[in-house]
């Protein structure tokens, strides 16, 4: 037998819980809330992440300065939601791995040059683009955790291409 299914086989007869290797359980283990309370911290951040980039987008009409803040606080709150699913130090190590690098950097710089835009430089046009950009960065960032989606878009991009 291997060594994991002796380990196993002892667990189930001293009466402790099996070793479980799955992703659920890793997430589990991350941090000490229950798996009911990550989720709905998930989901309760996600919508509030969500509702104030729709805030942020119903603003464009009326201040530049607020859309920008609205948008840009809607991306860094939706982001912030996977650390109730991961926990925060587990989320940054994933962040800043090698196939979300470029991503990642795009996306936290996108963030900041909405804000100096709309802020600082007072440029509408600007912080329209930053926005777009922040918009497909943190997309294709969030595609680096769905297996093969990435070479699916490109496939799909270079088909439309052709």
């Amino acid at each position: 037998m291997a060594p994991s299914t002796i380990q196993k086989l002892r667990s189930a007869i001293s009466g402790d819980e099996p070793q479980d290797d799955s992703l659920i359980t890793e997430i589990s283990d991350a941090t000490s809330l229950s798996w009911s309370t990550r989720i709905k911290g998930f989901a309760i951040c996600f919508i509030v992440g969500c509702s104030f980039s729709i805030l942020g987008t119903f603003l464009l009409i009326r201040d530049i300065k607020l859309f920008a803040v609205f948008y840009t606080l809607g991306n860094i709150t939706a982001l912030l939601s996977t650390c109730f699913l991961m926990g925060p130090c587990k989320q940054l190590k994933n962040m800043f791995k090698e196939k979300r690098l470029i991503a990642t950097i795009l996306m936290l710089t996108c963030l900041v040059l909405t804000l100096c835009a709309a802020l600082w430089w007072h440029s509408k046009g600007l912080a329209i683009v930053f926005c777009i950009l922040q918009y497909l960065s943190m997309t294709w960032y969030c595609l680096s955790y769905i297996p093969f989606a990435r070479d699916a878009v490109k496939r799909c991009f270079s088909g439309c291409m052709a």
